[in-house]
């Protein structure tokens, strides 16, 4: 159970380092499996690792550098987290989405989520980029669970809305100007760290998800509940279990993230852009 003002003095002592050490933000990104280059793209970038930041855990999966930049980025002051936290990793939930709250007290106002994940949809393929419309929380858990933080948000948020209609609107038009195809789609979230059997994807597409990955839910919840607008971009880095005959590893996931990156970032870069 955790105990609101240990809470609070952990969130705002991990605030107060990465003020001092990189200054506030406007926007928050959170760079999944094979965007962590994204960061380069931050002008007057400044970094520090998770590691220097009390209270954070550390990142400990192959595409997660681990550290928090912060910089400009088309007029904007943007936080990026050059790697996440999961909850196969062991960490609770309340560590897992540590780091949006901490954003909260450095004044993001839109948070930008992106993931790797697997296509249920078997119109998808590998290297689709999909807008993530809606959510389903597979995981039996929840960020919010135990003593809520007041100085956040209500004790029973809405998230009829999760991600915002006015960046989904701006992301496609920011697609379609740049001539990406972009997909829309409902992402699902289970633990990990073990890849869907085949069986479960075959349940989740009949739940009507379109994608399946192991994050990022937490964090727009809890983004939510803190007061943020919601972006959720997935790239579609392998076909989930069952659909084709091959076994899955997380060395493929790397390898279509590194080659589709660069339309990916093509794609924030237009998004961020496009903010108000």
């Amino acid at each position: 159970m955790v105990d609101k003002a240990q809470a609070m003095a952990r969130i705002e002592g991990a605030a107060r380092v990465i003020e001092e050490a990189c200054g506030g933000a406007q926007v928050g990104i959170i760079l999944g499996s094979g965007l962590g280059d994204y960061a380069q793209a931050l002008q007057e970038g400044r970094a520090l690792p998770y590691g220097e930041i009390p209270g954070f855990p550390v990142s400990t999966v192959p595409g997660h550098a681990g550290k928090w930049h912060t910089g400009t980025l088309h007029g904007k002051r943007v936080a990026m987290m050059q790697g996440r936290f999961h909850y196969y990793e062991g960490y609770p939930l309340w560590d897992v989405t540590l780091p949006v709250r901490v954003m909260k007290l450095l004044g993001v106002q839109t948070l930008i989520v992106t993931n790797a994940a697997g296509g249920v949809n078997l119109s998808f393929a590998p290297g689709d980029l999909m807008l993530i419309t809606d959510s389903i929380n597979l995981a039996a858990n929840n960020p919010l669970i135990g003593p809520n933080l007041d100085a956040f948000g209500p004790r029973f948020p809405d998230v009829s809305r999760a991600y915002d209609p006015k960046l989904q609107q701006l992301a496609l038009s920011s697609a379609e100007a740049l001539g990406i195809t972009l997909r829309q789609g409902i992402y699902a979230w289970l633990t990990g760290p073990s890849f869907e059997t085949p069986a479960e994807i075959r349940m989740l597409r009949g739940l009507g998800a379109d994608a399946v990955g192991m994050s990022t839910v937490p964090e727009v919840i809890v983004a939510r509940h803190s007061g943020m607008r919601v972006l959720g971009l997935s790239c579609i880095t392998n076909m989930a279990a069952g659909i084709l005959d091959q076994p899955l590893n997380h060395e493929e996931v790397m390898e279509t993230g590194e080659r589709v990156k660069h339309t990916f970032r093509a794609l924030l870069d237009g998004v961020v852009a496009g903010l108000d």
